[in-house]
């Protein structure tokens, strides 16, 4: 299955555009925003977990990245609640669940094959922001290939040096090149793409991944 697959053409999923379809496992659906082939594949989804709902151990050999958005996520004795980052290494494993339910933003297999660091943040404690021109930004994930970070604006924002880019809209609303997009919404930005962005009038926090050229494409 390929879903925004063209990764040299900007692609744009809007609330309104939500599909959830149903995973392997009952009581958890998925809103593909983008994937790269079958099962076993190179995603960015938006994974819903319906109460008392779980997925088997399993292994993760090309990494995984967590966002959890809504209510709380666990890992065995581990519980998450909406707000934390959580970035597993290649050739890692996890037993997911959620007893009260979750939504949670996931991309697989988009890590380097050398990475090792397993990253667990919350973003909730003010310790991890620091001010920036413009809003303020909490850094989740940096290296020479990729940056990853929460970023709470009220003005304008450029896309590094034109670098490949995908954000999700977390909370408020964003304007890009004069269209405005409500919270839920995600975006990928191909190389060179210069985006006019801007946060809407109560300001927009924000996901947003820069990456190098070459790096997307690693699966």
């Amino acid at each position: 299955m390929y879903v925004n697959a063209d990764l040299s053409r900007r692609a744009v999923v809007t609330p309104d555009d939500h599909h959830w379809v149903a995973s392997p496992q009952p009581g958890v659906e998925r809103m593909m925003l983008e994937r790269f082939g079958a099962e076993q594949a190179r995603a960015t989804s938006i994974v819903r977990y319906a109460p008392a709902s779980h997925f088997p151990l399993h292994r993760h050999p090309g990494g995984e990245e967590i966002l959890v958005l809504a209510g709380v996520f666990s890992e065995a004795s581990a519980h998450y609640p909406a707000g934390w980052y959580l970035r597993s290494p290649p050739g890692s494993s996890h037993r997911p669940s959620s007893v009260g339910g979750a939504v949670i933003f996931v991309k697989l297999r988009h890590m380097k094959a050398s990475e090792q660091e397993s990253v667990r943040i919350d973003t909730n404690h003010a310790a991890h922001w620091r001010e920036i021109a413009g809003g303020a930004i909490c850094t989740l994930y940096s290296d020479d290939a990729e940056r990853v970070a929460m970023l709470r604006m009220n003005g304008r924002v450029s896309l590094p040096y034109g670098r490949p880019a995908e954000l999700l809209v977390l909370d408020g609303a964003l304007r890009v090149d004069g269209h405005d997009y409500a919270a839920g919404s995600w975006m990928r930005f191909p190389e060179g793409d210069h985006a006019e962005i801007q946060a809407g009038a109560t300001g927009a926090t924000l996901y947003i991944r820069t990456h190098a050229p070459d790096a997307g494409a690693a699966a």
